[in-house]
C-alpha cells in the first residue's frame, strides 16, 4: 500500500526510537492524523533529535492507553465529554482539521466522478442500496455509465473517531439511519466488510470490486483512491479539498464544548465539506512523567508554529491562531507537576 511506502520509514524511526533516546515521546490512537504526525516527527526529529513513537491504534485505543497512563499522550478523533475529561484528569484539545471521504472502487469511476448526498450514502451502508445502478444514485448522476455489479461495503472494525464522525454525520442527515445504528466509535454495522484503521479500509477497498469505504482524505490521495463528491448542507456539489474542509470549520465556536470538542459534521455554507472532522489530543493534568508531557508540549507547540505547510501538503487544515492561543492558555493554566508547577509557559 502506498500510504505505508511513503511513511513506512518514518513509523519505523518513530517506533524505534524511542529506546535510543530519554527524551522521546510516547503517543498512541486515531489513525485520521497520522500522516501528519508522521510527517511532523521526521522534521522534529531533524530539527531538535527528539523522535515521537506514535501508536497509530485507532481512537479507542488511544483513550484507553492515556487513560491507562501507558502513553504521554493519547489522540482521538472523538471528543471526550467535559465529564469524562473531569473523571479521567485529562486535558483535551484540536491538533489539527481535515475531511473524511467516501472511496470506491468501481469500473469507469474516477476520483470526482461520483456524486452522493448525505441519505443515499446513509442507505448504501444501511444494505438498503445493493447496486451501482440503482436508481437512487443514478438520479445524482445522470451523465455516469454505473455497472449494475453489486456494492461491498467496507468500514471500521476497531474503535475508531473516523467512525464517530462518518455516523454523525449520517444521523444527522438520516432519521432511519439515527433511530436504527446511531453514532458513535463503533457501531453494529447492518453489513459489510470490517478493517482496522483508516490504513485497512484504505486497502480493502483497493483490493475490492465495488467497494464504498470512509477514510480521511490523505489515505484516499495516498492509495489513489477514487472519492465521491457530496452534495452539502446547501445543496451544493462539494470536492473534499482545503477549501471545503476551511468552510466547514470557519466558524465554529470551539468554546461551546469543554475541551474544545466541537463536532464539525453537516456545517452550513455553500464551499462546506459536509464530513469535516478535528482531531484531538489528550494528556494529563498531573502526568505520570512531566519530563515527558513537557517535550510533548513542546513538540505540540512547534507543530502549531511550524507545521501548517506541511499539513496543508496533505490536505489538513491547521487550526486557527487564536485557537492556539487559547489552547495554549489551558496547558499553562492546568497541565503541572508534582510541585504544583506549570509543564509549559510561551516562553518554553
Amino acid at each position: 500500500m502506498k500510504l505505508n511506502r511513503i511513511f513506512g520509514a518514518v513509523a519505523a524511526t518513530m517506533l524505534m526510537a524511542a529506546p535510543a533516546l530519554a527524551l522521546d515521546i510516547s503517543g498512541a490512537g486515531a489513525t485520521f492524523p497520522y500522516p501528519v504526525y508522521a510527517k511532523w516527527a521526521e522534521a522534529y526529529k531533524k530539527e531538535t533529535g527528539v523522535g515521537l513513537n506514535y501508536q497509530s491504534i485507532g481512537s479507542g485505543g488511544g483513550i484507553k492507553q492515556i487513560q491507562a497512563k501507558t502513553v504521554t499522550f493519547g489522540a482521538t478523533d472523538a471528543p471526550l465529554k467535559g465529564d469524562q475529561l473531569e473523571k479521567a484528569g485529562l486535558v483535551q484539545f484540536p491538533m489539527v482539521m481535515g475531511g473524511i471521504v467516501p472511496v470506491v472502487n468501481v469500473e469507469g469511476v474516477g476520483p470526482g466522478d461520483l456524486t452522493l448526498d448525505g441519505p443515499t450514502l446513509a442507505k448504501i451502508f444501511m444494505g438498503e442500496i445493493k447496486s451501482w445502478d440503482d436508481p437512487a444514485i443514478k438520479k445524482l448522476n445522470p451523465e455516469a455509465k454505473l455497472p449494475s455489479s453489486a456494492i461491498a461495503i467496507v468500514h471500521r472494525s476497531d474503535g475508531s473517531g473516523t467512525t464517530f464522525n462518518f455516523t454523525n454525520y449520517l444521523s444527522k442527515v438520516s432519521p432511519d439511519w439515527k433511530e436504527k445504528v446511531g453514532s458513535a466509535t463503533a457501531v453494529q454495522w447492518p453489513t459489510g466488510l470490517g478493517g482496522k484503521g483508516n490504513e485497512g479500509v484504505a486497502n480493502y477497498v483497493a483490493q475490492t470490486k465495488g467497494a464504498i469505504g470512509y477514510v480521511e482524505y490523505a489515505y484516499a490521495k495516498q492509495n489513489k483512491l477514487a472519492h465521491a463528491k457530496m452534495i452539502n448542507k446547501d445543496g451544493k456539489a462539494v470536492e473534499p479539498v482545503i477549501k471545503s474542509f476551511q468552510a466547514a470549520a470557519a466558524n465554529a465556536d470551539w468554546s461551546a464544548e469543554p475541551g474544545f470538542g466541537i463536532i464539525l459534521t453537516d456545517e452550513p455554507g455553500a464551499d462546506s465539506w459536509p464530513i469535516t472532522a478535528a482531531t484531538f489530543i489528550l494528556i494529563h493534568k498531573q502526568p505520570k512523567d512531566p519530563a515527558a508531557a513537557t517535550e510533548a508540549l513542546k513538540f505540540f507547540a512547534w507543530a502549531y508554529k511550524g507545521g501548517a505547510e506541511m499539513a496543508e501538503a496533505l490536505d489538513y487544515i491547521p487550526m486557527p491562531e487564536k485557537v492556539v492561543s487559547e489552547v495554549q492558555s489551558v496547558w499553562a493554566k492546568e497541565i503541572k507537576g508534582a510541585d504544583g508547577q506549570a509543564l509549559y509557559s510561551a516562553t518554553n
